[in-house]
């Protein structure tokens, strides 16, 4: 079973470094990983994908919390969620033409970034799974290069209990993290 897993971290040279570290050394293996600078510059956020029962996911939880540059974990299980990947295709219109490809793209809501005499480079965000039925559908035209990221999400606000909604702040929302060097 794959889970969602997003840790809040501080933004400094290495914990990207560290965090995969620990992860590896306890055998747990990424699927996916994303990571990127949040709305405050002092902060990123590292999103996983991990493969694994339960056991495995309060594993993981439980080491990230205990990394001092990690802020935050949460953890995507249970909630409503919308998340993405995004994926660059280079595809060969050499054999098909140009209309071809450009109709998948238009019904994958996609879009071309890239135009050559024999190929096109594709821009498609979305699910792993439309993602997936994307380049199973490119195949057949000759695919020459791809590309894609890691996994981003964000807990729909939906999904909020009142409890959780009615909870004070957390440090991170209210103040700065100092930490000693």
């Amino acid at each position: 079973m794959k889970h969602v897993l997003s840790a809040m971290v501080m933004n400094q040279p290495g914990v990207l470094a560290h965090i995969s570290g620990m992860l590896a050394s306890r055998a747990f293996n990424i699927e996916s990983l994303a990571v990127g600078e949040t709305e405050r510059r002092d902060f990123s956020r590292i999103t996983f994908v991990v493969a694994g029962d339960n056991k495995v996911l309060d594993q993981v939880r439980k080491q990230l919390e205990k990394i001092v540059t990690v802020v935050k974990v949460m953890d995507y299980g249970n909630q409503d969620i919308v998340e993405r990947d995004l994926m660059l295709l280079k595809v060969s219109i050499a054999d098909c033409g140009l209309s071809r490809v450009k109709e998948m793209v238009e019904i994958f809501r996609a879009k071309i970034v890239d135009v050559g005499a024999e190929h096109v480079m594709i821009e498609l965000s979305g699910p792993e799974t439309k993602i997936d039925a994307f380049i199973d559908l490119m195949r057949p035209f000759g695919i020459l290069e791809l590309v894609r990221t890691g996994r981003i999400a964000l807990a729909r606000e939906s999904s909020m209990s009142i409890e959780d909604a009615l909870k004070p702040p957390t440090p991170y929302d209210t103040a700065e993290v100092e930490v000693a060097v």
